[in-house]
């Protein structure tokens, strides 16, 4: 049984790893989050010790080194700007850490972790759950096995509606969260370079506080997308149907489902990372750099080629704010 502390315990993804560590048969010693509401503790863990203070949980883990509570791994589940500075201190104070993505903002910081890694002996991983989707690893495979030298037409389309609350949060802050693509895709752009290859060239159509869309010429495929957080944007079957998220990947005109299967990636994400298997963060190099080549391009408007739902209306930001570039 190896013993674990979480840093954002109170966040949206926490139950999700306190789930995956309970059903690896490990636990929870310490958790630190500056907010409260951490009920969902009591499920498995009510003994861990909880700080809303982070000296007072960084004190603690020092007071435990050597005794039979010393934490072995730190889960990072904080918002995204902060989760390099809890990877660094998590192995310079001799754990292994599991980071929810993304694993950083920047490439450059993903190059950092792994010079400290080797300077410390210990690892940090990523969780990357859509690599052990059992359909998207049928789907790689089929790739793998396909004709050489052949090319796929992909769309990819994801909205996720979200309130004013997003724009008033970290969430909303660019500078915190790496924006719409970072946020919301990073797990479909790591897909996508997984399944079709490297990127080629990255163009960037819109970006605003609430979509982005582009283009992405990968080794195997040429790759349309459209991601909002606004359900404006939703098709008019998604809105008739009630739904509120709505998500497809269209490859050379058939559409691809993978909206099942989701619910025990994480337990099988901490099965692999336990097991030595797992994705360690120099993995996530290439999501991270096309994000943050997303995130520093210039767009270049509504050209040939657009995903169809990018010519769509742009809107005001729901608090005044005039950040769209397009």
């Amino acid at each position: 049984m190896a013993n674990f502390a979480i840093v954002g315990v109170a966040g949206y993804i926490a139950p999700r790893h306190l789930k995956a560590i309970a059903d690896t048969g490990n636990k929870v010693v310490a958790a630190y989050d500056r907010f409260d509401s951490v009920g969902r503790l009591d499920a498995s863990f009510p003994d861990c010790e909880f700080f809303t203070e982070q000296e007072q949980f960084e004190a603690w883990i020092d007071r435990a080194k050597g005794t039979g509570n010393q934490v072995d791994w730190l889960v990072v589940c904080t918002p995204n700007h902060t989760h390099i500075p809890y990877c660094r201190y998590g192995l310079k104070n001799g754990m292994d850490v599991i980071c929810e993505k993304p694993a950083a903002l920047h490439v450059s910081e993903i190059d950092e972790i792994a010079r400290l890694e080797k300077e410390t002996g210990h690892k940090v991983y990523n969780i990357l759950q859509l690599r052990l989707h059992d359909s998207i690893a049928a789907l790689k495979e089929r790739i793998d096995n396909g004709p050489a030298g052949r090319r796929y037409n992909v769309e990819l389309t994801y909205i996720t509606s979200r309130g004013k609350w997003y724009y008033a949060s970290w969430k909303g802050d660019n500078h915190k969260s790496g924006g719409i693509a970072t946020n919301i895709g990073v797990h479909f752009y790591d897909m996508l370079q997984w399944i079709f290859g490297p990127v080629k060239e990255n163009t960037v159509n819109i970006s605003a506080f609430d979509r982005v869309a582009g283009r992405l010429e990968l080794e195997k495929a040429s790759v349309k997308y459209f991601l909002s957080i606004n359900g404006d944007c939703l098709p008019p079957d998604a809105v008739q149907g009630e739904k509120r998220t709505y998500r497809t990947l269209n490859i050379d005109g058939d559409e691809f489902e993978f909206s099942r299967g989701f619910t025990e990636l994480h337990t099988k994400s901490y099965e692999k990372i336990l097991g030595g298997e797992g994705f360690r963060i120099s993995e996530s190099r290439n999501c991270i750099e096309i994000v943050e080549t997303i995130r520093k391009a210039a767009p270049a408007g509504l050209t040939e080629g657009c995903h169809p739902l990018a010519y769509g209306p742009m809107a005001r930001h729901p608090f005044g704010w005039d950040d769209v570039k397009y």
